[in-house]
């Protein structure tokens, strides 16, 4: 079986190139062809560091199990295990009315993502250009079916009803588009925030044993008092439930698209190798405009996910942004959460040679690998110590929101030996 669908690109939906998508038995492959216009357009680059400017048909194999049929920028739009979920679970009741219809092709879970919501500048139409059942639909109509935050509590409680295996034909329905657009395992939505801006909504899971939607909220508030770029958010309580609103950095005010990769697509990395922090230095070097600021948030980065022990910090939470010209430069940070149940080992490893970040010493000694003096190194460790060392304060504030008892919960995240090490070596 072939699937053709024609990719695109930003707010006017410029042509840039076909993907076509084979299933044969279980095998899958796709292969993804730039048009000849793309290849001489004025503002043309390449798409995914693995889709080189040439003409003719390049084709993807999954490298291993756990990695996407897709080249990495198409493969970074695709849903995750959440919106996947939501997808099978959808097909499923389908295939109990129809028991013709066939399993799921991976060209399937990425054209039914809402074009309107779909992560970057990449858009699918399909084979004949137009709007398709089952790919692109018009922005306006993305706009429509994006909710409001006033529909957070009925989105909230399908997804609760998907979590339980209690959800509904209705509820499936109801979440297609909106809960189905991003990756992660947790149960989120895109929404339209109060002032028309694109948002992520997260939800609490049926499993969290601590408030980790008011968590990540936390992060991202010491994460700006620690001189790391974020993007804007809150917590809106629906009823009793806290949601995480964050605000999608990968759209212009006009709501122009900018392209984006994730870490993984950058290093054109398997999900089953281990890579590293230094790989990411010398991927910065050589695409960034800016690379010695892109590298110094780098570290700082690093030193801010040890302290707050932030180890999920795997290279799909880690992105790029294009600037124009081929250029790429450091995404906004994200998905950063406290994990007080957790060792302070990171997943991302600082160096082949060095392995996992474990202590604030193997940050100190690799510092000028991520072009910081020690003097450098010093004051922005003490930039990030002092935000972390607030982290009461701004959990108990009304931006976040969490309780006295709470706190608890989330103690052993922010007070550990690693603080005491920072501490230690800035001479406090």
């Amino acid at each position: 079986m072939k699937q053709v669908v024609q990719v695109c690109i930003g707010k006017a939906a410029t042509p840039v190139g076909t993907l076509a998508h084979t299933r044969q038995g279980q095998r899958e492959h796709s292969a993804f062809a730039y048009t000849d216009s793309w290849l001489h357009h004025a503002g043309r680059f390449e798409v995914s560091p693995d889709l080189p400017l040439l003409a003719g048909h390049q084709v993807r194999r999954a490298p291993a199990k756990a990695d996407s049929v897709f080249h990495g920028a198409l493969a970074d739009t695709a849903p995750d295990a959440w919106g996947r979920r939501v997808m099978a679970r959808a097909h499923a009741k389908r295939r109990k009315q129809d028991p013709t219809l066939g399993a799921l092709t991976e060209m399937d879970y990425l054209c039914a993502v809402d074009d309107f919501s779909r992560v970057g500048a990449l858009r699918l139409m399909d084979g004949a250009g137009s709007a398709g059942q089952t790919s692109l639909q018009t922005a306006e109509e993305g706009r429509r079916r994006t909710p409001p935050l006033l529909e957070l509590a009925h989105i909230y409680s399908a997804s609760r009803a998907v979590e339980m295996s209690q959800e509904t034909a209705q509820d499936l329905v109801y979440l297609q588009g909106k809960g189905t657009s991003l990756g992660g395992m947790r149960p989120k939505c895109t929404v339209l925030d109060e002032d028309g801006h694109l948002a992520i909504g997260k939800f609490p899971s049926v499993s969290d044993h601590r408030s980790v939607t008011r968590g990540e909220v936390l992060a991202l508030h010491l994460a700006q008092m620690a001189g790391i770029q974020v993007p804007p958010s809150r917590v809106a309580v629906v009823g009793e439930t806290p949601v995480a609103v964050i605000r999608r950095f990968d759209r212009t005010p006009d709501h122009g698209r900018i392209p984006y990769l994730s870490a993984a697509s950058v290093l054109q990395a398997s999900r089953d190798d281990d890579h590293a922090y230094t790989e990411l230095a010398d991927a910065i070097r050589a695409r960034s405009p800016q690379p010695t600021e892109d590298v110094q948030q780098l570290w700082r980065r690093m030193v801010f996910n040890l302290l707050i022990t932030n180890v999920d910090d795997h290279l799909q939470n880690l992105g790029f942004l294009h600037q124009g010209q081929g250029f790429w430069s450091l995404a906004p940070a994200f998905d950063l959460n406290p994990f007080p149940d957790k060792e302070r080992e990171s997943k991302t490893w600082l160096s082949p040679e060095r392995g996992p970040i474990m202590s604030i010493d193997m940050l100190l000694q690799a510092a000028p690998y991520f072009s910081l003096t020690p003097a450098q190194a010093s004051a922005t460790l003490a930039q990030v110590v002092d935000a972390v060392g607030t982290w009461r304060t701004v959990a108990r504030s009304p931006a976040v929101g969490l309780s006295a008892h709470e706190l608890t919960d989330f103690a052993d995240a922010f007070e550990h030996g690693a603080l005491q090490a920072a501490h230690h070596h800035l001479g406090r």
